[in-house]
């Protein structure tokens, strides 16, 4: 039984025995190499994911060429494209293994059938997107109120453990602003 995204999932709804079971019978675990794609920029998402062990990012190419960094998911976290996932449409970000990462995967269908199966999955699957969706507009504000420095705070308040597995171009890219500019926040921080 994969048992962290049972906890997790215990996190939102009340589980019994047989729905654990059923649950961990329905995701597949998925191993990536660092640099492998969950999924490019243009593709259908067509799995959501838990993360088992390792670090993904999601990031957009701008016409230049240039990636910018929007997020990142670490163990004991779902991954996946959401809005993809939800209409089928191609997905406008990408999500790559950042280190060696085991995900467990489960299709569309399957989820679907999770919601109808587990007793209280339709309440899983609400609180879930309520989550989604407050994530969301705390990063839209995040980007429309914050200067650079206080998203990088923000950063470090959200994701603590993960300066040290990520470069540094990565964590600019995320705050929005070059590495020179980072590593200048970094020394006014640390005075």
């Amino acid at each position: 039984m994969h048992d962290h995204l049972i906890d997790q999932i215990s996190h939102f709804i009340k589980l019994s025995e047989a729905e654990k079971e059923w649950i961990s019978d329905r995701f597949v675990t998925r191993r990536y190499e660092k640099g492998d794609f969950f999924l490019r920029e243009g593709q259908v998402c067509r799995e959501a994911g838990f993360i088992e062990k390792g670090l993904v990012r999601y990031f957009v190419t701008k016409e230049d060429g240039e990636d910018l960094t929007v997020d990142f998911n670490k163990e004991q976290e779902f991954t996946c494209n959401y809005a993809s996932f939800l209409d089928h449409s191609p997905s406008n970000t990408s999500i790559q293994c950042i280190e060696p990462t085991t995900i467990l995967c489960i299709s569309y269908d399957d989820l679907q059938q999770l919601y109808l199966h587990v007793e209280e999955g339709q309440k899983f699957g609400r609180l879930i997107c309520e989550y989604l969706y407050v994530l969301a507009i705390k990063k839209v504000d995040t980007i429309y109120r914050q200067q650079p420095e206080q998203r990088y705070l923000q950063f470090l308040d959200r994701y603590p453990e993960l300066v040290s597995r990520l470069p540094q171009y990565y964590i600019s890219s995320y705050v929005g602003v070059k590495p020179p500019s980072l590593s200048r926040i970094r020394k006014r921080l640390a005075t």
